[in-house]
């Protein structure tokens, strides 16, 4: 039989070995500024993400970033690939997103009647017939015909009768100003502000931009309160375990153990994306969080199936050390943890290798976490419980020696 338990040191070295690197770079973020260690989206840290095609060819990353300066903008950029197409990502300060030109209305515009004169078409007596001015029941403003015979001037205009709509002010025939085009700006590229000013630089420079595949803005405010809300997530998670596992078990020292492994997963995800963070830019988003959440509870599943069985063995061999017991536990457990793990790992790996680019830093990060959750689970959860059970073993018999020789 294997002795898993016996050879705890080796895994706790182990673990030391990957978990210290980790932690070197994750304290060289706020001691190098940011320039080292771990790389935060601007989900956390605000501004502006702008991702476009340029139809005349991809230029270098160089030459972009020396435009950016030019603008007076600080950030990144960096070349993406997607199917065929290469795409510029460009990271920035907060610069507000694209603003479209106003769009006319297509209402027809009514113009009035040039010749409408309201005084010749509503006087009652615009009518060429003489008979009305001289009926004795006309209204008072009315001017009675001198003589049957009609005046040589006739009182009526000699343009045509108006219509009805003419009478009223308007022209029979109003004029309709023509619509404008449907789409005035069709791949929704910045006319005003500063990233416009970057985008007639960098068309200048390097040719018209044909795509635009991904345009974001986001605030400070609104990143400050991710940043909390994922700490928050993490700190009530790990409460929520500690109080659950010891009363699942009702042992304070199966939560804290379990609780330790967490941590121990944590740091060494974390860990990781610091080096690649350092190494090759790959930056943490709101993904992230998503991703340490659900490898949190894959962990703790894992430590609960072995401590589980833990507690059975222990009514079942009564009486034989706790160490051998744990043991046996875990070997009867590591095929179903490895199995589970294994058949998780494919899909992730697939996902990773042709997913799209905006899930494999989220992949990534699962795929970490569940290799080391199980890793953890295995070798460290219960190793930690079996050398806490024993520290408490020599202390309580050395404090019944004590009271022995008194």
């Amino acid at each position: 039989m294997f002795d898993i338990i016996g050879k705890r040191r080796w895994f706790y070295a182990f673990s030391l070995l990957i978990t210290i690197p980790g932690l070197i770079f994750i304290l060289l973020t706020p001691l190098s500024g940011g320039k080292a260690g771990l790389q935060f989206s601007i989900d956390f840290t605000g501004g502006t993400v702008w991702e476009i095609h340029f139809k005349d060819g991809t230029p270098t990353t160089a030459q972009v970033q020396e435009i950016m300066a030019e603008q007076g903008l600080p950030g990144v950029a960096a070349i993406t690939t997607a199917g065929d197409r290469d795409y510029v990502l460009i990271r920035t300060i907060q610069i507000g997103l694209a603003e479209f030109p106003a769009t006319p209305s297509p209402l027809p515009s009514i113009t009035p009647a040039a010749s409408g004169s309201p005084g010749a078409s509503g006087s009652p007596g615009a009518s060429g017939t003489p008979g009305a001015s001289g009926t004795p029941g006309a209204s008072a403003s009315a001017t009675p015909a001198p003589s049957a015979t009609p005046s040589p001037t006739p009182s009526a205009s000699p343009s045509p009768q108006p219509s009805a709509s003419a009478s009223a002010g308007v022209s029979p025939s109003p004029s309709v100003a023509p619509s404008p085009s449907p789409t005035a700006n069709p791949i929704g590229l910045p006319t005003e502000g500063r990233l416009a000013d970057l985008r007639f630089a960098l068309e200048d420079a390097f040719g018209p931009i044909d795509e635009v595949r991904q345009e974001a803005s986001i605030g400070p405010i609104i990143s400050a309160e991710l940043a909390q809300q994922a700490v928050l997530l993490f700190v009530l998670g790990s409460i929520g375990i500690l109080g659950w596992m010891t009363f699942r078990f009702a042992d304070f020292r199966m939560g804290m153990t379990a609780l330790v492994a967490l941590v121990h997963d944590i740091i060494v995800v974390v860990g990781v994306f610091a080096i690649l963070g350092t190494v090759s830019g790959l930056q943490i988003d709101a993904l992230f969080v998503t991703a340490m959440l659900t490898v949190i509870g894959f962990s703790v599943h894992d430590t609960i199936v072995v401590f589980d069985r833990v507690r059975e063995n222990r009514i079942r061999h009564a009486g034989e050390p706790f160490a051998a017991i744990v043991n046996h536990s875990l070997l009867q457990t590591v095929g179903r943890s490895l199995n589970t793990s294994l058949t998780t790992i494919m899909v992730l790996t697939a996902l990773l290798l042709f997913g799209a680019d905006s899930i494999r830093s989220f992949v990534l990060a699962m795929v970490i976490g569940i290799i080391s959750g199980t890793y953890s689970s295995i070798f460290n959860a219960s190793a930690l419980l079996v050398t806490w059970h024993e520290w408490s073993e020599e202390r309580r018999q050395r404090e019944f020696a004590a009271v022995r020789t008194r």
